[in-house]
């Protein structure tokens, strides 16, 4: 008999030494039965002078340990919705996405959070009134904060002739909630440039509505981004529900490596070693997971996420000697991306590489400084999957400034087939040279360029 999800999570250590058996039981069944040995793990604060680089980045390789466990940044549900039925379709699955947690930390990782991503919202609101549709979304948002999930309601746009009608609303929803969105500019098909048009026109309308144009941190444009990738804002999926995807952020192993080994091939070759280790344990939770709850495992994406001290930026200036936009940079691009598309697990998402200007605090430093640009990021895209990832710009900057830059996004990805998205936030009342100033822990303030 197939069983079915709970809640109440238990863990059991077993009694060998130094080996724990870690059984996720739920209703009195065991869903997740996992050993693992255990590890130490640190992870200090240190202060990083610029002068400094290659010392304080052995030291920091010591500090954080040769064989540093990535956290599991998102466990990430695809379900489909009804407005009528939606609190409890979403209650059961944040009992599974829990279950998956425990599973994970029986198994030694940090668990960041989980995430339910629902089929296109304009699939499930269609009828409705503006009113209601805002109300539904309100009723949405508070679930999420209740159960303690993210919450991402798909693509406002799929194909470039999809209906745009309902752009404005998402506008305000983005703009006074938590709830996440996406829109597609680029598939097989090619660049979507009515899409690309109506993304600017929405980009600048959110703006405008939320504190310090915030509301687009929750919002991407994306190009060539295929369905079930975990992380957000970009995950969407087209109908099949009851199907999961996990995210690591393992900027911090990037780091490890390149603090210890210079030499390209040395450092592509150490670092896939250590991603495709990671991932294959990680893989082993997901797909036991799969097989006894009768949910549909997608995939992993192995990106070395950064967030916040646990920084892509640093790990690359380990590799350089410089700040991040030195010359040398494109090439530890290129090999994070080689060894992350090396890795023997199913894949999902971006597989390659972010670089989220205001979610890693080295590059928000960076970019202050000006050691890096947009022109720098779409060129490092060429060989990775960053893109322009939560990317301040002027408030006053025009609805056909923003279509040309998601332009220039679409179109490379679509020339290299590869996936890429914008998360652009204009900042109302602030010009080139000022200070942002958002007060969302999760992104770091910097300077507008």
């Amino acid at each position: 008999m197939q069983q079915k999800p709970g809640t109440d999570g238990s863990v059991h250590k077993g009694k060998n030494r130094g080996q724990t058996d870690l059984s996720t039981r739920v209703g009195g069944k065991v869903l997740v039965d996992v050993h693992c040995w255990g590890q130490i793990r640190l992870s200090p604060v240190f202060a990083f002078p610029r002068f400094l680089f290659l010392v304080v980045f052995a030291l920091a390789s010591l500090a954080w340990g040769a064989d540093t466990r990535p956290k599991v940044r998102a466990i990430t549900a695809f379900i489909n919705i009804d407005p009528k039925t939606y609190s409890t379709e979403i209650e059961n699955t944040v009992q599974f996405l829990n279950s998956v947690r425990e599973a994970y930390r029986g198994a030694g990782f940090e668990v960041e959070g989980i995430r339910i991503a629902t089929q296109p919202f304009t699939r499930y609101i269609g009828g409705m009134k503006r009113e209601e549709a805002l109300a539904f979304f309100h009723k949405l948002d508070e679930l999420s904060t209740k159960l303690k999930y993210a919450p991402n309601i798909g693509a406002a746009m799929v194909e470039d002739g999809d209906d745009a009608s309902l752009l404005d609303l998402l506008a305000t929803v983005l703009a006074t909630s938590r709830l996440n969105a996406s829109l597609i500019v680029a598939g097989e098909d090619g660049v979507h440039w009515r899409a690309i048009r109506e993304a600017a026109r929405l980009i600048k309308n959110t703006a405008e509505r939320s504190p310090h144009g915030g509301g687009n941190f929750n919002f991407a444009v994306t190009a060539m981004v295929k369905p079930y990738g975990p992380f957000y804002p970009g995950a969407y999926h087209l109908g099949t529900c009851h199907t999961f995807a996990v995210g690591l952020e393992g900027a911090n192993v990037v780091a490890d490596v390149f603090a210890q080994y210079h030499e390209p091939r040395a450092a592509e070759k150490q670092l896939a070693e250590a991603l495709s280790r990671h991932m294959r344990d990680a893989e082993a939770v997901a797909t036991k997971v799969a097989k006894i709850s009768g949910w549909t495992y997608a995939g992993i994406d192995p990106t070395p996420a950064p967030l916040g001290d646990v920084s892509i930026g640093r790990a690359i200036e380990s590799f350089t000697g410089g700040p991040f936009g030195v010359s040398g940079t494109m090439t530890a691009a290129g090999i994070i991306t080689r060894a992350v598309q090396s890795v023997p697990v199913k894949r999902v998402g971006y597989s390659g590489l972010m670089v989220p200007v205001l979610e890693d605090n080295v590059l928000a430093k960076r970019w202050a400084e000006g050691t890096f640009n947009m022109d720098s990021l779409l060129a490092y895209s060429a060989v990775c999957a960053g893109g322009l990832d939560t990317v301040p710009l002027p408030g006053d900057i025009t609805e056909t400034q923003i279509g040309r830059i998601l332009g220039d996004v679409a179109s490379l990805a679509y020339k290299w087939q590869k996936p890429l998205a914008a998360r652009l936030l204009p900042v109302p009342g602030k010009k080139a040279g000022d200070r942002t100033e958002f007060a969302d822990p999760r992104m770091a303030n910097t300077v507008i360029r």
